[in-house]
């Protein structure tokens, strides 16, 4: 059975989507976009806080499965203009001490709400 995982500390979805679904061990959690959980508004402009912001509620969702980032196994990075990259990676870089997950990063024509950077991974207990 899947249990339904869902943090106050991140965005409520805009949609017909769950934040994370918890099933054997794995949760899988859904693209997460820099928006703030407390005000609900975009954190717009500098890309490396857009980063931030999107990694602080992949924590959020993480933290409600009781799992960290040393949980997880892949992410995928979506990202508007891979002119950003290295910023984005200098940002990621620090939420992963030690093995990184194994990870994709690709440029995507539109994000949602035309934001910077969008972020989403699995975790394996």
């Amino acid at each position: 059975m899947k249990k339904v995982i869902n943090s106050k500390n991140a965005p409520a979805p805009i949609g017909p989507y769950s934040q994370g679904i918890l099933k054997k061990g794995m949760l899988f959690v859904s693209g997460q976009i820099p928006t703030n959980p407390s005000t609900g508004q975009l954190v717009t402009g500098d890309i490396a806080e857009q980063t931030k912001q999107v990694m602080l509620n992949l924590q959020a969702i993480l933290t409600e499965a009781r799992m960290n980032f040393s949980d997880v196994v892949k992410t995928s990075i979506f990202l508007s203009d891979m002119e950003n990259f290295a910023k984005v990676n200098e940002v990621y870089a620090t939420y992963f001490q030690g093995n990184p997950p194994a990870r994709e990063t690709i440029q995507a024509a539109r994000l949602p709400k035309d934001v910077g950077v969008e972020i989403s991974l699995i975790a394996v207990i």
